[in-house]
């Protein structure tokens, strides 16, 4: 974190005598931003990509991708599990694939002659899914708990779709020409849809093929994807 501020401490001052906030000469930006947040310290999430257009000198629409669901969740897990009675040990390893969107919009203040400070409001939506694999152990998705388990073997699948909305502030800070750093704050609700899990595999009793209904939760939150520091160019 402390490399990072010297970073864009850097940036700011090496621009002081060259930054000015564009016009509407220049109604395309083009800008990567990466989320950060937790409870503890800093998780980085995977960039995204931001297109906006100004239809006014104040207002602006946008659009971003992003990988990951936009929420913080790693893009693989693994857990290893002991037998009480042996030095046996079993693992359960989940590999994700997901993406994020949003497209919103943007009111900007006045600011000053290099600053942009504006109130956002965007609609979040992505999906993916979601691979657990199972070695000589067990794993409850509903419970989301495991356990050694001999010669259990099985293979769980399902996927997921996100819907919600989020309203921020932020602020563009030009360091040079038509180039600008700068960082957004929000708060979010997302409602996220699980899809039916299903196992596949082989277990000491025999094959096992079963499903696990899908369910939905909702969070409101201001951690992971709410906010993000951001390298942007007009043009």
């Amino acid at each position: 974190m402390k490399k990072l501020a010297i970073l864009v401490g850097a940036i700011l001052l090496s621009g002081a005598t060259f930054g000015q906030k564009a016009t509407m000469d220049n109604p395309w930006s083009l800008e990567g931003a990466v989320a950060f947040g937790g409870a503890s310290g800093v998780t980085w999430t995977a960039p995204t990509v931001r297109a906006r257009y100004f239809v006014k000198e104040n207002i602006a629409i946008r659009a971003s991708l992003g990988l990951g669901d936009g929420l913080g969740t790693p893009k693989s897990e693994s857990y290893t599990y002991n037998d009480p009675t042996s030095t046996n040990t079993g693992t359960f390893e989940i590999s994700r694939m997901s993406w994020n969107a949003q497209i919103g919009g943007e009111y900007h203040l006045a600011g000053t002659d290099r600053m942009s400070p504006y109130f956002m409001l965007g609609i979040n939506f992505g999906g993916g899914s979601e691979t657990g694999t199972t070695a000589n152990a067990i794993y409850d998705p509903t419970t989301q708990s495991g356990s050694y388990a001999n010669g259990v073997n099985v293979e769980q699948k399902g996927g997921f779709s996100m819907f919600g909305a989020q309203l921020g502030a932020g602020m563009d800070y030009y360091v040079a020409e038509n180039i600008y750093v700068g960082l957004e704050l929000g708060i979010s609700y997302t409602s996220k849809s699980k899809d039916d899990v299903t196992t596949i595999g082989t277990t000491p009793g025999g094959a096992i093929n079963s499903t696990v209904p899908g369910y939905s939760k909702s969070y409101l939150s201001t951690a992971a994807g709410n906010a993000a520091l951001r390298l942007g160019w007009r043009f």
